[in-house]
């Protein structure tokens, strides 16, 4: 049996997933939908199947097939066309971020549990090699209680993306934070397995419509209270591509810079080494972990639980840097009357 699936969003990125999906057992690609026309041909071209201009139309002409819908669009969209899908009784595969407020990460969450739905974000380092032993370190107790880290992303984000959909704040909810910054947030409250609270951030526009720089300091909390302090660094307009993440324990502390994984802990060191692996292999470990979820009711590797976490950080850092103080991202979402007592609007209906 194979998770019949449809993709929304089939240029570029999604057109390689969905190629990816393609050379798996378990999925079946049934269509897809992309506003652009060449996108569309290419797609059929490829692989065989129709392709629509408007994803209502996909849903519609394959109702009685369709099992699951992969989304790769406009951070902006994410949300409409998620629920759109949910509400038909689809699962969702939706690439990050997530979406681009908490109050509409909570409704995306709530209805998939409600409704026995798997919602997967497309968050590729959980099936990083690095980032699975880092996650293992911390919960091996190997370098005691977490409650210090530092990390940082910076690549050649605004050079290579000026111009596109991703400057664009309407389609994009906001810059290099939002869009490659996520996959760093992520891996932050991932690997201290935390949920953000007190956030302060700046963030440097650098006379664009989005954010390219962007300094946080957050208190990060495990499920048992613990508190842990985090400064993140993610800068738009690197020389390359460049992440760094460092983590303080109680008895020792996890480097991982350019593929070298440096575990310290009573006063020894040890190195190990990973190679990257590449865009197409993550995205078959995504996606066979999606179609398991779907096939077998486990839970999926990346549920929308990690999504909102995510959600949470960026939209209390974006806050932050508007009012210029400290915000509780477990107070998200806030209502109207909240964000008019402290002038700013909401960046979603």
């Amino acid at each position: 049996m194979a998770v019949k699936l449809g993709a929304i969003g089939i240029g570029g990125l999604g057109h390689l997933q969905s190629q990816v999906c393609t050379e798996l057992n378990d999925i079946q690609l049934v269509g897809g939908a992309d506003i652009d026309e060449s996108s569309r041909k290419k797609f059929e071209n490829d692989f065989g199947v129709p392709a629509y201009e408007d994803y209502h139309e996909l849903l519609d002409e394959h109702e009685s097939e369709l099992d699951a819908i992969n989304i790769v669009t406009p951070h902006s969209l994410h949300f409409e066309q998620a629920m759109a899908c949910l509400e038909r009784g689809l699962h969702v595969h939706l690439e990050k971020p997530m979406v681009i407020s908490t109050k509409q990460a909570v409704a995306l969450n709530r209805y998939a549990d409600e409704n026995n739905l798997v919602l997967q974000i497309g968050y590729q380092r959980h099936f990083h090699p690095a980032y699975q032993e880092i996650r293992r370190v911390i919960d091996s107790g190997r370098i005691g209680k977490v409650h210090m880290v530092a990390c940082y992303l910076a690549q050649n984000w605004i050079k290579s993306i000026g111009g596109t959909w991703r400057t664009n704040p309407a389609l994009s909810g906001g810059g290099q934070l939002i869009d490659s910054g996520s996959h760093l947030l992520d891996v932050l409250l991932w690997t201290t397995d935390t949920s953000p609270r007190a956030v302060t951030a700046v963030t440097d526009n650098w006379d664009q419509d989005v954010d390219v720089n962007s300094a946080v300091s957050a208190q990060l909390r495990t499920n048992n209270g613990q508190q842990i302090i985090a400064s993140i660094g993610v800068s738009g307009d690197g020389s390359s591509f460049e992440e760094q993440i460092t983590i303080w324990g109680t008895d020792g502390h996890i480097e991982y810079n350019d593929g070298n994984l440096l575990v310290t802990e009573r006063g020894n060191d040890y190195v190990t080494s990973f190679e990257d692996p590449d865009y197409k292999t993550l995205t078959a470990k995504k996606f066979n972990s999606f179609s398991d979820a779907i096939l077998s009711g486990s839970s999926p590797a990346v549920p929308g639980q990690f999504g909102l976490r995510v959600t949470r950080l960026t939209e209390a850092a974006f806050i932050s840097s508007t009012i210029g103080e400290t915000v509780d991202a477990a107070s998200l979402p806030w209502d109207e009357k909240e964000r008019e007592e402290i002038g700013i609007s909401s960046r979603t209906d």
